[in-house]
């Protein structure tokens, strides 16, 4: 498919501005990469989804939250942090606290240093639910990726993933963030 402008590439009239730079479009081989990475992500984030709410009636993102309180001192983490693992807004965070809540697998308990901070604490269902349902999700990342890829490739996509990962981490303060909305 063109893409390209084919207007003439004559410069303008010095009492015009000039024209905007032309896009960067992907090339052939590019687009294939751009559309195939978007196809296995979606298909792998609803493969996931699906295995969570059959074994534990929870979607991906909520098995996520349940991991990262369980790996923190004390089971605990402010909601801002916690936000900011998950990169998730606070607004959908706060959505499946509250759902998780609901569950009786999290409570919220106010921050003593901070009066508007809150900490998400993983209760002792909560971690038993995520102690049974850890082997099967395990399993379906391990079927669903590991084990369709050989050793090499792990690390290959494991570097990839790191640069793409660590050049869309903005270093300047006042980011727009997911967890700082």
């Amino acid at each position: 498919m063109e893409y390209m402008n084919t207007a003439s590439t004559s410069a303008p009239p010095a009492s015009e501005p000039a024209p905007a730079q032309e896009p960067r479009w992907l090339t052939d081989d590019q687009q294939r990469v751009w559309r195939t990475y978007l196809d296995a992500v979606t298909l792998l984030e609803d493969h996931l989804d699906r295995q969570l709410q059959r074994d534990a009636g929870m979607p991906h993102i909520y098995y996520g939250l349940l991991v990262k309180l369980a790996e923190s001192p004390r089971r605990r983490l402010r909601m801002t942090e916690l936000a900011m693992h998950a990169k998730i807004t606070r607004s959908r965070l706060s959505h499946a606290i509250a759902r998780l809540e609901k569950n009786g697998w999290v409570r919220r308990e106010d921050c003593p240093d901070d009066k508007r901070g809150q900490f998400a604490v993983l209760t002792d269902a909560g971690l038993a639910v995520l102690k049974e349902t850890a082997p099967g999700h395990v399993e379906a990342v391990r079927q669903a990726m590991f084990d369709r890829l050989t050793g090499e490739q792990q690390k290959a996509l494991g570097e990839i993933m790191r640069i793409v990962a660590e050049g869309l981490q903005p270093t300047e303060a006042g980011a727009d963030l997911p967890w700082l909305r």
